[in-house]
């Protein structure tokens, strides 16, 4: 199949729509945060790719570099890897893992009929109808060498962001990458969003949380107003915040 044959295919549309999606209306702050940071021969990471919504651009301003995305679900894990294969993103590499704060084995809940909210943590499909799998897992600091200088880790893992962080503690000290991750107190079996903000913060990293498509200093972060469970579906109001960009301090 030509390229411009494997474009126009329903997997390759879908794949690139999402994309635009992402960089122009649901992820348009986040991703502009990605793009001024990233350069050409970048390594970078994404961790919980799902379909790849991010994929398709930090694949282009990579360049050279490598764009390295887990998913655990397997299916999703195998068509991410076809389309970018179909449509010649060859400095993609999917891995069908789960991130962790150790590399092994743990169980992976996946709500019937709602892909995204796959997690490891149980708590996440309480009162949910879900299906577990067995899933690899690897720390990033066991998957990266020394050498390889990680500049982003994008990170949407339903619950378990500080187990992804304590797993790459030494990618933290010494390539200080760019973190932009979704967390929220919904999601958490123990202690508060407040925690990972802390733990960060041992690692000389500084936050902002997006508003209304907007960057706003984490210190104007309230989880009780931000993060308010209150009605049906609350996380899909509007003044619902769960999403944060954290860097070095000192780091442009």
């Amino acid at each position: 199949m030509s390229i411009a044959e494997a474009w126009l295919t329903n997997p390759s549309i879908r794949f690139r729509i999402r994309a635009l999606k992402a960089r122009f209306r649901d992820a348009r702050a986040e991703l502009g945060v990605i793009r001024r940071h990233v350069r050409p021969g970048d390594i970078v990471c994404d961790v919980g790719a799902n379909k790849g919504s991010f994929i398709f651009w930090l694949s282009a301003w990579v360049g050279e570099g490598r764009v390295v995305a887990f998913e655990p679900q397997p299916g999703l894990a195998v068509a991410l890897g076809e389309v970018c294969r179909a449509v010649r993103l060859d400095n993609v590499t999917v891995e069908a893992q789960a991130v962790f704060s150790r590399s092994g084995e743990q169980e992976l809940f996946m709500p019937i009929g709602h892909q995204p909210g796959a997690s490891l943590n149980a708590h996440v499909v309480q009162g949910e109808r879900f299906t577990t799998l067995t899933v690899p897992t690897i720390a990033l600091d066991d998957y990266f060498k020394a050498g390889d200088r990680i500049t982003l880790l994008k990170i949407d893992v339903e619950g378990a962001e500080l187990d992804v962080l304590k797993g790459a503690e030494r990618i933290l000290r010494q390539h200080a990458p760019l973190l932009v991750f979704e967390c929220e107190n919904r999601h958490l079996a123990s202690g508060r969003v407040e925690d990972v903000f802390a733990w960060l913060g041992r690692f000389g990293y500084q936050g902002s949380f997006i508003r209304h498509h907007r960057l706003v200093p984490l210190a104007q972060f309230d989880a009780a107003r931000h993060q308010r469970a209150a009605g049906e579906l609350f996380w899909k109001s509007r003044d619902y915040c769960n999403n944060f960009v954290f860097r070095k301090v000192g780091l442009a």
